[in-house]
């Protein structure tokens, strides 16, 4: 029985979902499973990225962590998306992202994958429970298994109680109002699971 491969997949500004991704990892290899971190593509350019010094230190802070590709997509049983709410929907580095995925799409090489999702806003209702569902509507197209935490464990509600996937909220200085650790490692350790599931189906 081979291990799971699991692509934690972010969009992150100025550092909150690079966090939750970076838990993610953690719980995600103590579950076993292979694990690799991808940033999707930044979009903005780096004059704009200059006039907020959180979001330069973070960018430059990150640029070795590698950036996602369809690649890692085919690669990986399971993926878990960490994105900003943007006006209640995803950010435009993520949603670019999942419009690059039209060509595996198309030859069936997303059916299958387990996904979740995790997000951030600045109060907690911001959207963040529009924004994963919102990610979720573009896995239902690729055929892929949504894994949400629903309320299969009481760390769900210690992280702001959203059973579509772990969110929270950030103050003004950047600080995250949630004891969010342990809900994110029992999405992703959720998640490895429902993976290693349908993969030993698939190879039975």
């Amino acid at each position: 029985m081979s291990n799971v491969k699991l692509a934690v997949i972010y969009y992150s500004s100025t550092g909150t979902n690079y966090k939750l991704a970076q838990t993610a990892v953690e719980a995600g290899k103590e579950a076993g499973a292979e694990v690799q971190l991808f940033k999707v593509q930044e979009l903005a350019p780096e004059s704009v990225i200059a006039t907020n010094p959180a979001w330069k230190a973070h960018y430059d802070q990150t640029k070795d962590v590698p950036v996602a590709t369809a690649e890692a997509i085919e690669w990986a049983d399971a993926i878990i998306f960490s994105t900003p709410t943007r006006f209640g929907n995803v950010a435009s580095q993520m949603k670019q992202f999942l419009d690059t995925t039209g060509g595996i799409w198309f030859h069936g090489k997303t059916v299958n994958k387990v996904v979740s999702a995790m997000t951030s806003a600045q109060n907690p209702h911001g959207g963040q429970e529009q924004t994963v569902l919102a990610l979720y509507t573009s896995m239902y197209h690729w055929g892929a298994i949504v894994a949400t935490p629903g309320y299969t464990d009481q760390s769900i509600f210690a992280a702001g109680g959203n059973p579509y996937g772990t969110s929270v909220t950030v103050d003004q200085d950047g600080n995250i109002q949630e004891d969010y650790t342990a809900a994110v490692k029992h999405q992703t350790k959720r998640t490895v699971t429902v993976a290693q599931w349908v993969k030993n189906g698939q190879q039975g």
